[in-house]
């Protein structure tokens, strides 16, 4: 059955007196049984750090990590119950696939059929039955990372965690193992932290997300929620690509206007100089708009064409469908929909009501 997570004020420092460096700072997250939170941020957010706290690679210099409802804090990553699995695939080399997936089993004194039948078990779930006798040499990197996981399976931890699993990967095999670990974690249902850098690893896999910045966990929710509503401009540019468009305007009586146009846009009453954020999607070209400027770069991917367009505001960036036609030097006009406005601060870039 699957077990909660509870992180409680975690605090952790390194160093002592002056010269100490602060890298967690009050994170507090709840993961319920079965859920798949990903921790996502740049390097040096402390989500690794998070990461280790909760294995009991480290210690933090506050608060407290419950797995199941038990405090674990103190007792050694073996007694924690909990399976890992590392950037680098920590495979041995000498041993067979088989001997991988099923070592932990034999330290714990498994009966050698029972041993056998789990290994043949997750095996099959994850497609390398046909791979049991090779060693780790003989295997493509996609190959080796799910006799990772499989170690990681066997063992029917109370927690899964994995640290940046996909980072040596190629791109296709990114996309492929992504799918694989999702597929994953509905079939097994283990309560599962995943930590990365990338945000299309975290909102595809995560049912919450957790966005780190210096330390502190800047917005907690489901991918919905974060690329929907996004607590600050952080959490608005850190998630999404292209990152979302940012205009500093004016709030006068009650609409918006930037630089060189007014837009038709209710502004939040609550503040005079404001924030207008903007999905590249929902930016769209409009030949009668007053908010106006000039193709500067087009750029095909194949589904979508990025353009990017230089206004006396700033540069801005749209995504289009494939068929769209314009030029570097084109004078468009731009509009936004009312309903995909988001408004934060300008001081203090949170999200504004």
């Amino acid at each position: 059955m699957a077990s909660s997570l509870d992180i409680a004020g975690i605090n952790k420092r390194f160093g002592k007196g002056d010269k100490s460096v602060e890298v967690l700072r009050k994170v507090d997250i709840h993961v319920a049984p079965g859920e798949f939170l990903i921790l996502v941020g740049p390097s040096g957010c402390g989500k690794s750090t998070l990461l280790n706290i909760i294995a009991g690679l480290d210690e933090s210099t506050e608060g407290e990590i419950r797995i199941g409802g038990k405090n674990v804090v103190g007792m050694p990553p073996r007694d924690r119950d909990i399976a890992m699995v590392f950037q680098s695939y920590a495979l041995y080399p000498t041993l067979s696939v088989a001997d991988n997936i099923g070592f932990a089993l034999e330290m714990r004194k498994m009966p050698k059929a029972e041993r056998q039948k789990r290994i043949d078990e997750v095996a099959a779930m994850l497609q390398i039955s046909h791979l049991l006798d090779r060693r780790p040499s003989q295997l493509s990197g996609g190959q080796r990372q799910r006799v990772a996981m499989g170690r990681a399976l066997a063992r029917q931890p109370q927690l899964f965690l994995f640290d940046e699993p996909l980072s040596n990967l190629d791109a296709k095999l990114r996309v492929e193992m992504r799918a694989e670990i999702k597929r994953l974690h509905q079939a097994s249902g283990i309560t599962s932290v995943y930590v990365t850098h990338d945000q299309v690893e975290a909102m595809t896999l995560g049912s919450r997300i957790a966005v780190m910045k210096g330390g502190v966990v800047q917005q907690l929710g489901t991918p919905d929620d974060i690329y929907n509503r996004p607590a600050n401009t952080y959490v608005a540019t850190f998630i999404g690509s292209p990152t979302m468009n940012l205009l500093r305007g004016a709030a006068t009586g009650g609409q918006f206007g930037i630089q060189g146009a007014a837009l038709n846009l209710a502004a939040p009453a609550s503040a005079n100089e404001v924030l207008l954020g903007v999905r590249p999607e929902h930016l769209v070209m409009q030949e009668t708009a007053p908010w106006r400027g000039r193709v500067s770069v087009v750029e095909p991917t194949g589904p979508d064409t990025y353009v990017m367009v230089d206004t006396a505001a700033g540069s801005v960036t749209l995504r289009t469908d494939a068929q769209t036609r314009v030029q570097p030097g084109d004078a468009v006009g731009l509009a936004v929909e009312p309903a995909n406005a988001h408004w934060f601060d300008a001081s203090s870039e949170n999200r504004l009501a």
